[in-house]
């Protein structure tokens, strides 16, 4: 891994998982001069799904992706993606007046390929945490579910169904975990790639905000105390962490939180889908020993792979790899101070997907995962289907507004009419 960064860039990625402390690095590190970062641009994410549009667009969604890939496909789409980019980011710099952008959006580990491949030369800061203390930030902040009441055994098939009867923002947080931090510790190795580990921050700010300026080419001599002063423009966005509106500086309280935020039952729950293969690897032997001398067992590997690649044809489907699937909010994150999963989500999670980690070492992981390769052709038929109901409900309810707003634009009229001297 490099030291440093060769030369000053326009655009630096700061990657790490929802609920990973991506908007608190990114706020202290705008507090240099040169340096803006916008709460959470999605942009890359945009562009690399461009020509991809919802499936009820009068012009025909399939006729749109399929003239858009064909026009693309005589020229370069990378350099068309890139001009694009430069000039987003460069207006976005020259009205910030900053030399340096922040392009902080937590997802972006499900498009880390499309990033090489548009800016290779870009620098990376990669922010690691503790994957216990993100699943019990995601379980405080959203009421993201860890557990079910009871614990019989489920079936890979019961799973699907499970799977597409709980809300997109509840599987697409556990997918973060699942697929996400896999893929965000194989970037580690990566060229021009600055790693840092939360509980280090929220340790020693000041040392480490240091020594990303440096790697980013900007004079650290001029960097301000970190901080928690200035970050009214989190107010205005609908996105980033809204819980650094409420602090008056950076502490280590939430380092060890989880350990009382977590029972014994939803620390097996994380344990088995990261894995402890990777928890090591990560650095984090100390908090899996702590969960272990609570109750958790290391299941084996083959558990972990069991969810990975349920989760992966779930996510493979939603975000319409195996067809056109519609959905604004099919990849989005739970943003702001939002509300948390309603009781009846709660309830009709109590069979969530992640029960049958507490039985998983009673059943024959191998006929598990012979069942999860042959599920995709009826999980894509329910997607469908799901997603056809879905549009019809919302022509309903458009239809519906349509109405009330005519209406209500009568009434003003009459109204107007018979106050009328």
């Amino acid at each position: 891994m490099s030291d440093g960064f060769d030369r000053s860039p326009a655009v630096c990625f700061l990657l790490g998982l929802p609920r990973s402390g991506t908007t608190l690095l990114a706020h202290l590190l705008q507090h240099h001069p040169d340096i803006v970062a916008p709460p959470e641009p999605w942009f890359m994410l945009a562009l690399e799904a461009f020509g991809r549009v919802d499936h009820r667009h009068p012009a025909g969604s399939s006729l749109i992706e399929a003239a858009t890939s064909e026009f693309l496909g005589r020229i370069d789409r990378t350099l068309v993606c890139r001009a694009f980019a430069d000039t987003a980011y460069s207006q976005y710099l020259a009205a910030a007046g900053k030399r340096i952008i922040i392009d902080k959006t937590p997802r972006y580990w499900t498009a880390l390929e499309f990033l090489e491949a548009v800016y290779p030369e870009a620098p990376h800061i990669l922010l690691m945490r503790n994957p216990y203390a993100i699943a019990a930030s995601l379980k405080s902040t959203w009421g993201i579910p860890l557990r079910a009441e009871n614990s019989h055994p489920v079936s890979v098939s019961a799973l699907a169904d499970l799977m597409l009867r709980l809300p997109d923002v509840v599987i697409s947080s556990l997918a973060d975990l699942v697929l996400g931090l896999p893929r965000l510790a194989a970037h580690r190795t990566r060229p021009r790639t600055q790693l840092i580990k939360y509980e280090l921050l929220v340790a020693h700010p000041d040392q480490e905000i240091r020594r990303l300026l440096i790697a980013l080419g900007c004079d650290s001599a001029v960097a301000v105390s970190a901080g928690m002063e200035q970050a009214d423009y989190l107010r205005s966005s609908r996105f980033g962490d809204r819980k650094i509106l409420e602090r008056n500086a950076v502490d280590e309280s939430s380092v060890k939180a989880w350990q009382s935020q977590l029972s014994a039952e939803e620390m097996q729950t994380v344990t088995d889908l990261i894995g402890a293969e990777l928890l090591i690897e990560l650095g984090y032997e100390q908090e899996l020993l702590h969960a272990q001398q609570a109750g958790v067992v290391d299941r084996g590997g083959e558990v972990t792979e069991l969810y990975r690649r349920i989760f992966q044809i779930w996510w493979d489907l939603r975000s319409g790899k195996a067809g056109a699937l519609s959905g604004s909010s099919q990849t989005g994150e739970p943003v702001g101070t939002g509300p948390k999963i309603s009781k009846s989500v709660r309830s009709a999670s109590s069979s969530s997907i992640v029960r049958q980690t507490q039985n998983l070492s009673g059943t024959n992981v191998e006929e598990d995962l012979r069942l999860a390769d042959s599920m995709a052709a009826r999980l894509q038929h329910v997607l469908l289907t799901s997603e056809a109901e879905r549009a019809a409900g919302l022509d309903a309810i458009q239809n519906r507004d349509a109405a009330i707003k005519i209406l209500r634009s009568e009434i003003e009229r009459l109204e107007q009419a018979l106050n009328m001297p």
